[in-house]
């Protein structure tokens, strides 16, 4: 540095820890390019449900209309409720092979890797959306509510999965080894089948239709249906689809942060 000019800003606290997030999100995108086989599977494997079920299994228990109207947004929920294997095991990963350590004798802000890996996440979360909505429209489903009315629910849908990715952080770091990370995700099945995505809770027993009712999925298929015009739909659901993902990121995403910072110390 000459003399009398001084040094170049930093920035703010909170503008180096957005370039932190996104150095980190650059890295979790750079491993899409060496493991393309890996967000293959990701965005076929939902598409291979949705066939699966709209013509091989699909029966429709109480659904009053086209079963491939109500079909469609309910696997599109659950699409954003599986997958959460990659992140998590990314996660293990990190966390095992002392990466965390050299990340830590930087001058990093505190969970910048996990905001990286759920950024990647995001996105790929994103494509896979728009994969299955191509795929829906090709096997005859519409979307009946106009341009706002969708866009609001692809919203509503990857706040579903922004809530579902930081559950899987946490319980990644609990789990703590990759080998553990299979019996984890093992756990998100019953939660996604105990929900109406596939049949109406009115066509179930008592007890589980109640269980179903109360399923925070449930309340987001609902919710979109409604906003894309198709069967299933019911108006008043759309603030418990948006109630119901915040409150878990405000008792998850603080959770894993704080995990990740006594893990990596």
């Amino acid at each position: 540095m000459r003399s009398g000019v001084p040094a170049p800003a930093l920035g703010t606290p909170g503008t180096r820890a957005l370039t932190d997030c996104w150095t980190m999100t650059r890295r979790e995108l750079a491993h899409w390019a060496r493991q393309p086989v890996q967000v293959l599977v990701g965005l076929v494997f939902p598409v291979m449900l949705l066939l699966m079920f709209g013509y091989l299994v699909g029966g429709g228990r109480g659904v009053a209309g086209d079963y491939v109207d109500f079909l469609v947004p309910g696997m599109l929920v659950l699409t954003m409720a599986f997958g959460l294997e990659g992140t998590m095991l990314a996660v293990t990963q990190d966390l095992n092979k002392g990466v965390i350590d050299r990340f830590r004798s930087m001058p990093m802000a505190n969970g910048a890797v996990l905001v990286g890996r759920s950024a990647a996440d995001m996105l790929q979360s994103a494509l896979g959306l728009a994969v299955m909505l191509a795929v829906g429209y090709a096997i005859g489903w519409r979307a009946h509510g106009g341009v706002a009315a969708l866009l609001g629910a692809v919203g509503l849908l990857l706040l579903f999965r922004f809530a579902m990715l930081w559950i899987g952080i946490q319980l990644a770091m609990v789990a703590g080894k990759p080998e553990l990370v299979q019996a984890v995700q093992i756990l998100v099945w019953p939660v996604g089948f105990l929900s109406n995505a596939f049949a109406t809770p009115e066509s179930m027993p008592g007890w589980l239709g109640t269980a179903v009712q109360w399923n925070p999925m449930s309340h987001t298929a609902t919710a979109v249906r409604d906003l894309f015009g198709n069967p299933g739909g019911e108006p008043g659901h759309i603030w418990a689809a948006v109630a119901w993902p915040l409150a878990l990121l405000a008792v998850f995403f603080p959770l894993a942060v704080r995990r990740f910072g006594r893990l990596s110390r």
